[in-house]
């Protein structure tokens, strides 16, 4: 949603302006299963009480944090933390927890990353809770004014940015030079050496937008011809795999030589293959931030919220995006790295401008409500092989 993978799922300064108004947009739509649920005012508020101590387990993506930050925490604060990778797809994750979550466990978790549809639809169907305000007070003193809460969540009730980034294309510019657009994934040349992202709401409106279509204003009917698309390209070879955040290796061995990727993995890649590359696609990308949430049944909120405001100090936040290269909500970041790393700091993918991303959009469900979203999401399935 990282680099969810190889440094960092990770848009900010003036691209929050994007992931402002824009991400505005996502989350919006419909519960999604219809499985479970309450209303909103049984929704419990995750609350802080006494001094942050003791255990804390988060679930995020891998690889979405430096090397230091964890033991740092540990250090500075006494909390026992077990930060787990355990998330390659937001949709593998959720099918994962849901049986967990509907019977109120958060399987130990106090805290884990969402997109901010995912977010949404948890906290409908009652498997998050409400955020805490005094408790999380402190990080939005450090929250940068242009990070605009999704229209999904209006008033950051239950979600709280932690990074984000832009999905695109990710090259072997030697292999597949003349990948500039989605639609150029589909070109029998690449037969078998291109993989894209099983995360329906990234892959599939970027494949609408190659096609001309709006995914803000897009029917149910064009999210399955989308769909009908890779789903053919999947079966006829044309495409190598459906894949989460472990594309980054494929590309590292040859085995897949363009695929649609996030562009903190191209940075990263590309320190270590300059034939790797990050591509904008010609009819724009998707933008999105990664949230943490707060799960039913959380063992140790108070910690939870220990750990979200000491990742929003900006001299710790620095530190994390300048392993992930991710895009940071964080106010002062980038005052930062033009003391530390300069050219980080003039850095497209990691302060992208309005201008850069301005035919970009965001992350958004299925159009409809529960059925017929259910019918885009079942096709989903059929088609990734999931």
């Amino acid at each position: 949603m990282s680099s969810r993978q190889w440094g960092s799922r990770w848009v900010l300064t003036v691209a929050s302006l994007i992931l402002a108004a824009s991400l505005a947009v996502s989350g919006c739509g419909g519960d999604g299963d219809g499985v479970g649920g309450a209303a909103e005012e049984e929704v419990s508020v995750a609350t802080a009480e006494g001094e942050p101590g003791g255990d804390l387990t988060i679930s995020n993506w891998a690889l979405y944090i430096d090397k230091n930050t964890v033991g740092d925490f540990e250090r500075d604060t006494g909390i026992s933390l077990d930060y787990v990778e355990d998330v390659n797809s937001y949709d593998e994750f959720f099918g994962k927890m849901q049986p967990l979550l509907e019977r109120g466990d958060s399987g130990g978790r106090s805290l884990m990353v969402a997109g901010d549809w995912l977010a949404k639809k948890m906290y409908d169907l009652g498997y998050i809770q409400k955020l805490d305000k005094g408790a999380k007070a402190p990080a939005f003193e450090h929250l940068n004014p242009d990070v605009k809460p999704p229209s999904s969540d209006p008033n950051w009730d239950f979600s709280i940015p932690w990074q984000g980034g832009m999905t695109g294309l990710i090259v072997n510019k030697e292999e597949a030079p003349d990948v500039n657009s989605i639609n150029d994934l589909f070109d029998p040349r690449y037969k078998g050496r291109v993989e894209v992202l099983s995360e329906l709401r990234e892959t599939v409106p970027l494949v609408m937008k190659a096609d001309g279509v709006d995914p803000d204003t897009a029917t149910t009917d064009d999210w399955l011809a989308a769909i009908d698309k890779l789903g053919e390209a999947g079966q006829s070879g044309q495409l190598r795999r459906f894949t989460g955040a472990d594309y980054a290796k494929d590309l590292v061995t040859g085995d897949a030589v363009a695929v649609i990727g996030w562009a903190a993995d191209a940075i990263q890649l590309q320190a270590d293959n300059p034939q790797l590359e990050w591509r904008m696609p010609a009819e724009g990308c998707m933008v999105w931030w990664d949230d943490w949430v707060i799960p039913a049944g959380a063992p140790n909120p108070t910690a939870a919220y220990e750990w979200i405001n000491y990742t929003y100090e900006p001299k710790n936040q620095a530190q994390i995006v300048a392993w992930t290269s991710a895009v940071t909500p964080v106010a002062g970041v980038q005052e930062i790295f033009e003391k530390t790393d300069p050219e980080a700091a003039r850095s497209e993918l990691i302060f992208p401008s309005a201008e850069y991303t301005k035919d970009c959009s965001t992350p958004i469900n299925p159009p409809g409500g529960p059925e017929e979203q259910q019918r885009v999401e079942s096709a989903w399935r059929v088609a990734t092989g999931a």
